[in-house]
């Protein structure tokens, strides 16, 4: 994953250098008499603020595509792993569960690796339960922060881009009055520029926030999701051998005849018996 955010980040800052190069050539450049097309009149019309809010937002398109294919439940705790897994528990076979967990990349294999080797055979009551749960802390407690990195960095951005956005819309502001000071006078054509920074960065830095805080949640939301349902896993594999032992203990403090009917049927035999 460092190797993925790091290729990211280095195709990011060449595109902001050509991105930055070509708007500053833009912006020298005396305006065209032509009518505006669309990209002149949503982008570049923002000034030099849009060249960061448009590496944040290729940067917010990259988090959440990444992040919907990286927090699924195949790479988490999928299904056919989970019932294998619990069935060799149910057997007790630990150690080719441990094997089989080894095998696989997922978050519940390694989890499963990380944490059943702590399994006390000599305590069959709970098989050294409170050890299990230990490692499984110690385990989601290291693997949260890589897990929730790109998702914490999709969060940030999210925050930065409407401060961005305030940071153009001032810059623009500033401008304008800056016109109407030197002009005297309110002429429109002198201001449509300032006043096309001032609104235009806010509305692009709005636009990430709206798509990157939402994400942020849904994505965090379901990592929470499928790290719950891996440890309720292992807790399950963990329970089906500790009743598979202790079947036979567990079997023998169950009392018989509690029932009205067969209190009944047992008394009218001891007193046939009697009479008898």
């Amino acid at each position: 994953m460092k190797s993925t955010i790091t290729r990211f980040g280095i195709r990011a800052l060449s595109f902001g250098a050509v991105a930055m190069a070509s708007m500053s050539t833009v912006f020298a450049a005396e305006e065209a008499k032509a009518p505006k097309n669309a990209l002149d009149k949503w982008v570049i019309d923002g000034g030099w603020t849009m060249i960061p809010l448009v590496i944040l937002l290729a940067i917010t398109i990259f988090l959440v595509v990444y992040c919907l294919m990286s927090v699924n439940k195949n790479k988490f705790c999928p299904d056919d792993l989970r019932g294998q897994l619990v069935a060799l528990m149910g057997e007790c076979r630990v150690r080719s569960a441990i094997e089989l967990a080894t095998t696989s990349p997922t978050y519940l294999g390694r989890l499963v690796a990380y944490a059943l080797p702590n399994i006390d055979a000599t305590r069959p009551e709970d098989l050294g339960k409170d050890g299990i749960e230990d490692a499984i802390a110690d385990f989601t407690n290291n693997e949260r922060p890589r897990v929730m990195f790109c998702v914490d960095i999709l969060a940030l951005v999210g925050s930065i881009a409407p401060s961005i956005g305030l940071f153009g819309t001032i810059q623009g502001m500033v401008g304008a009055f800056g016109t109407l000071a030197e002009a005297g006078q309110a002429d429109p054509s002198a201001l449509a520029s300032d006043i096309s920074v001032a609104l235009l960065t806010t509305f692009w830095g709005l636009i990430i926030s709206i798509l990157a805080i939402p994400a942020f949640f849904f994505i965090k939301k379901h990592a929470q999701k499928l790290e719950s349902e891996s440890v309720n896993a292992i807790s399950e594999m963990v329970n089906t051998s500790i009743n598979v032992i202790n079947a036979e203990a567990q079997l023998a403090r169950i009392p018989e005849g509690l029932g009205g009917d067969e209190e009944e049927a047992e008394g009218e035999y001891y007193e046939e018996e009697a009479q008898a």
